[in-house]
């Protein structure tokens, strides 16, 4: 059996240690060719001992000298490069046949874009690289002849129940789907009196009651963002409008999304919230192999609750709604206008409740545009990032 050349982008993170102990699991089937991290060098350079890639990535050149130097030390053939370009690089590199892209944020739409335009598998688990460039990313999926395959719980989860006639891979959706339901756990605050959000801490927002997770997607979740761009991400994916996605709570973490079919048939996929499940759904496609998570022991589950999530008290998911119908660079502002404030807020600078505040400020100062080139989706994420600075500066003079 030919072994399967793997790119894990960002492979220091939650992601990318998930992607890694999966692929441990199956030495027979994959070889990892590339790993990258942005600043976590000591633990980049433990994982190219254990994996042994042909190449690593770090941003810093400071910090690629020293790893490099570690690496010829220990007796390690594995190549350093360094800097963003060569992110892409690696991406889209001849070798390369599966790209994990893990990266977080918009650092991570270059490199895959690289990969869509190349040709390769594409297993995202890069929300926001899909949310800021839309129908730019899906066109160079399908121009480039790459595969997609979603690694978001949620998406993954959709991706399985919509298996069959006409839904190969994302980006290909069925006429028969009436509407998806992606689950949301809540987050840490969902039963929080609303009187005591202004004074939570980071600590507070990381402290996920169902996942681990980086701390922007932490605080994400919290404020539930991430679902918000998890919505315009399923209408991308699926090719749907913003009314048939819709968002559940469900605090069990348990399902982790339904697809109801014209017929009032309606698909889950369940298992525990385990991210590895989805990580080897994507790698073994369309085989099934094994992940190493437990099995759901669904009597020792009990019960599985739902309810509707509180749009006063997460005005993030109608700001996301907003930006998925407007389209064109919206989603883009979006995301670059959440970056800046949740970085504010992990840096105490700016209350949890003045995060969609910021956001709302800079996109009601945007006028949508078409975003019909890598430069249009840039352009639009640097102008929202300079509003959204602008707006810390003037909360800051206001709370003075």
């Amino acid at each position: 059996m030919t072994r399967l050349r793997v790119a894990v982008l960002g492979s220091t993170g939650s992601i990318g240690l998930s992607t890694l102990d999966v692929l441990a699991r199956h030495p027979d089937r994959f070889e990892v060719f590339a790993l990258t991290a942005h600043s976590n060098v000591a633990r980049l350079r433990e994982q190219c001992l254990a994996h042994r890639p042909q190449f690593a990535v770090v941003v810093d050149a400071a910090a690629a000298g020293k790893l490099s130097a570690d690496l010829l030390s220990a007796g390690s053939s594995t190549r350093v490069l360094v800097g963003e370009g060569a992110l892409s690089e690696v991406a889209a590199h001849e070798q390369v046949d599966a790209v994990m892209a893990a990266i977080v944020g918009a650092a991570g739409l270059r490199s895959s874009l690289a990969a869509a335009q190349a040709g390769k598998r594409i297993m995202l688990a890069n929300k926001e690289a899909l949310v800021m460039s839309g129908p730019l990313f899906m066109n160079a999926v399908r121009e480039g002849g790459a595969t997609l395959l979603p690694v978001d719980s949620e998406h993954n989860a959709v991706f399985q129940c919509m298996s069959g006639p006409g839904a190969t891979q994302a980006g290909v959706t069925r006429a028969d789907v009436r509407r998806v339901l992606l689950t949301a756990s809540g987050g840490p605050f969902l039963r929080t009196p609303a009187s005591a959000l202004r004074a939570v801490t980071p600590e507070q927002a990381c402290a996920h009651p169902r996942w681990v997770m980086g701390r922007k997607i932490s605080v994400d979740s919290a404020t539930l963002m991430n679902k918000g761009l998890e919505q315009i991400e399923a209408c991308l994916l699926f090719a749907l409008p913003p009314a048939q996605v819709e968002v559940v709570v469900h605090p069990q973490s348990i399902v982790h999304s339904l697809v109801e079919y014209i017929d009032g048939s309606m698909l889950a996929q369940l298992g525990n919230p385990d991210m590895r499940t989805p990580i080897a759904h994507a790698l073994g496609w369309p085989e099934r192999i094994a992940s190493g998570v437990e099995s759901l022991d669904i009597l020792r589950a009990a019960r599985l609750d739902f309810e509707a999530p509180d749009a006063a008290r997460f005005p993030c998911l109608g700001l996301a709604r907003a930006a998925a119908e407007a389209g064109g660079t919206a989603p883009a502002v979006l995301n670059a206008a959440n970056e800046v404030a949740v970085e504010a807020f992990l840096q105490r600078r700016l209350s949890f409740l003045e995060i969609p505040e910021v956001i709302e400020r800079v996109l009601a100062r945007h006028t949508t545009q078409p975003a019909d080139s890598l430069d249009d989706v840039l352009s639009a994420d640097d102008w929202a990032r300079h509003e959204a600075h602008a707006a810390l500066t003037a909360a800051a003079g206001v709370c003075a």
